[in-house]
């Protein structure tokens, strides 16, 4: 299996490669920088949005792992995805996206979010609502196989790799202990497996730490 991983170099892209060299896979980094920071040796060096159909030709998935913090750059969550979407429109080539827990659904009826709460960090809302509209724009496309997935409320870059996690839905759950949380590290063995197994065509799911 073939795999690019978008936007490599960052803390999560480093990590997913990390586990799908290990698991064997083939896998491409594409960074923008001069450094490879990541574990394999192939490598396209290509700003997200200079990408072309041609440089994503011949793989069998590829994982957008795009990430913008800053104010005025958070509209570029959604010009990202429809980039490679469009990249991807009417290929068998699998995306899988690298996503938000702010838009995870609280209640059964679908009508509230983890963003939409009281106690959600106002720091946070901004990033939360472009990651948002990102994914409702990404539900739209009907012509790529794309698979978005969120992590835990508590995504934490340097927590321990535990190898054990829950999936779920398009809603926010809790682990045994009552906890909303996962690590960089158990996020990217969910994303390794999804990428393994493409179970979730044109769906979001959500992980958690078991």
């Amino acid at each position: 299996m073939r795999l690019a991983v978008v936007c490599a170099n960052g803390r999560v892209g480093q990590l997913v490669v990390k586990e799908a060299v290990e698991r064997g896979l083939d896998v491409t980094a594409v960074i923008r920088e001069d450094e490879n920071k990541t574990v394999t040796s192939q490598v396209i060096k290509k700003d997200l949005f200079d990408l072309t159909k041609e440089d994503l030709a011949g793989f069998d998935v590829v994982v957008d792992a795009f990430g913008a913090w800053q104010e005025e750059d958070l509209y570029q969550h959604g010009t990202s995805l429809k980039h490679l979407c469009d990249l991807l429109s009417g290929t068998n080539v699998r995306l899988c996206i690298v996503g938000g827990a702010g838009s995870l659904y609280v209640n059964q009826e679908h009508t509230a979010q983890v963003k939409d709460g009281a106690d959600f960090p106002e720091i946070f809302k901004p990033l939360a609502n472009a990651m948002g509209k990102a994914l409702d724009e990404l539900r739209e496309r009907k012509d790529v196989k794309w698979i978005y997935i969120s992590p835990a409320g508590d995504f934490q870059a340097d927590g321990d790799r535990t190898g054990a996690y829950i999936q779920a839905g398009e809603e926010l759950i809790l682990n045994a202990k009552g906890e909303s949380i996962i690590s960089y590290a158990d996020y990217a063995i969910a994303m390794v497996d999804e990428i393994v197994s493409g179970n979730h065509i044109q769906q979001r799911i959500s992980v958690v730490r078991k």
